[in-house]
């Protein structure tokens, strides 16, 4: 969202009367579920969002509910971020400028209005009302399994239990929550690359039905055919669908600085500085930190999230390629009691990674192809480190076999 768009949905949110934590519906109440579409300024909005509406023109009442809220002043709320324990709340907006916001941005907004009585209505708002207070409205973030889309969807199966049969149809043989993150990415490649290296094998399980409603689309398509039991009888959940606002079509691409295109370049370069050193017989030792900084940041980064963290990030295979050692072995080579160690262990690295490549597809967490030049640099590298660290030895030792005067 633009800033001037999220600067007024924030003045949106605290200028709902205090009164609206709760509401006595008239007969003219309406509830939609709203279903926001993607926006690809920033990752974070490429999925899309949900929220609740709730229109009684009788009452001059015209509010969203939203679960997508959070605050940057919050107590620890950077370290509590990186450590995947971030605190997002319910607010509130009224639909105007919360419409409005989203229309800036040319995003599709789609309501659908939820076939309830009056006092199922009430039952729905009174359990809003009670968790927007203060004490309540707090949740803890969960990308796939506790987000603004799963929460619509619990707030209107946890009010009527066993009573809502959703329609599945959308459940596609064999993909995995990272396919339906794939499928949102494509004009996010750098989103996606970030998302493959730092969430590992728990997002690679084949998605269930209610896993899928982690988008809000997959919501909006759950809800649209299903039913609600009401006594004996059984009947449409959704009584209308109303496209909101229709966005406007737009040329879209993800341009040509792609993280696959980034590392091809760079291992042309890193190419170009190798094939020198052979001809010159000396290593360029400032190449050797720049291309094994960056995976050995990764490595780090992943074993933070792994053991640290309550991310998706845990047995994560990217620590086959981003090893930590990274750092602080590649600034180590200098140190002349430590070339014969390190010559072996670029080496064993090199063969290991050549390896890596060929097996690159067989392993059950799907690794990013644009990390494949990086780790065919790293393996040219690498075996360039082990070619020159061995020279250095051979001349040490021809010089100390010299005869000393």
């Amino acid at each position: 969202m633009k800033f001037q768009a999220l600067l007024f949905s924030i003045i949106l949110f605290i200028s709902v009367p205090s009164f609206s934590q709760g509401v006595t519906l008239s007969k003219e109440a309406e509830i939609y579920i709203m279903t926001l579409g993607p926006y690809q300024g920033e990752l974070y909005s490429a999925f899309g969002h949900s929220a609740i509406h709730l229109k009684d023109p009788i009452k001059g009442v015209d509010w969203v509910y939203n679960y997508g809220v959070f605050d940057f002043d919050q107590e620890n709320f950077y370290w509590n971020f990186a450590r995947g324990k971030m605190l997002y709340k319910l607010g509130m907006s009224r639909y105007k400028g919360f419409f409005e916001a989203y229309k800036e941005d040319n995003r599709y907004i789609i309501e659908q209005k939820l076939n309830l009585t009056l006092a199922e209505k009430q039952q729905l708002i009174d359990y809003l009302a009670e968790n927007y207070k203060p004490e309540n409205r707090d949740y803890y973030y969960n990308y796939v399994y506790d987000n603004c889309a799963t929460k619509i969807r619990d707030v209107i199966t946890d009010n009527f239990p066993g009573r809502i049969q959703f329609d599945t149809t959308y459940v596609a043989e064999d993909k995995t929550i990272r396919d339906l993150m794939h499928d949102y990415l494509h004009y996010q490649p750098w989103g996606e690359w970030i998302i493959d290296i730092g969430l590992g094998m728990q997002i690679d399980k084949v998605a269930s039905a209610e896993e899928y409603m982690f988008l809000p689309d997959y919501v909006a398509r759950g809800f649209e055919n299903a039913t609600f039991q009401r006594d004996s009888v059984t009947v449409p959940l959704i009584a209308e669908t109303i496209e909101a606002y229709k966005p406007e079509s737009e040329e879209m691409s993800n341009g040509v600085f792609t993280p696959f295109n980034f590392f091809v370049i760079f291992f042309f370069v890193v190419g170009f500085f190798t094939n020198r050193d052979f001809k010159r017989m000396k290593r360029t030792k400032w190449v050797d930190p720049l291309v094994f900084t960056l995976p050995g940041i990764i490595g780090w980064w992943l074993v933070f999230l792994w053991a640290g963290t309550e991310h998706l990030s845990k047995e994560n295979m990217n620590v086959l390629w981003a090893i930590p050692v990274f750092i602080p072995f590649a600034y180590m080579l200098g140190v002349e009691k430590l070339q014969k160690f390190l010559g072996a262990f670029f080496l064993i690295i090199s063969t290991w990674f050549l390896l890596l490549l060929m097996l690159w597809t067989a392993f059950p967490q799907p690794l990013n192809q644009a990390m494949i030049p990086l780790v065919l640099t790293m393996v040219l590298r690498g075996y360039y480190i082990y070619f020159d660290l061995k020279k250095q030895q051979e001349k040490r030792a021809k010089a100390d076999a010299l005869p000393k005067n």
